[in-house]
């Protein structure tokens, strides 16, 4: 049986990655977004590659909320650019569930 298909981040959300977003996952993806956004610095994503190993296009793709990374890639791209991008204590704060 295939597994049910996601949304994506971005349609978790009325104006990705302004708006917070009412699913948790969606506002996790969003928030880490962001985060990585600003680890960027304005660097390519061919320079941030470079750095973490993962590939630019997957870079793009998690910025413009078309996926949501998978433990792995986040740890590298933590790893590579010196930073933590996980956003903690969301349901707590926010109060939401899922």
């Amino acid at each position: 049986m295939a597994r049910p298909k996601r949304p994506r981040p971005r349609d978790l959300t009325n104006s990705w990655p302004d708006e917070v977003s009412p699913d948790i996952s969606g506002e996790v993806a969003r928030q880490l977004a962001n985060n990585l956004r600003r680890a960027l610095d304005g660097r390519a994503l061919r320079v941030a590659k470079d750095l973490t190993g993962v590939d630019h296009t997957t870079i793009g793709d998690v910025l413009a909320g078309f996926t949501s990374p998978d433990l792995m890639t986040i740890a590298r791209l933590e790893s590579g650019l010196g930073t933590d991008l996980w956003p903690g204590g969301l349901a707590i704060d926010l109060g939401l569930r899922r």
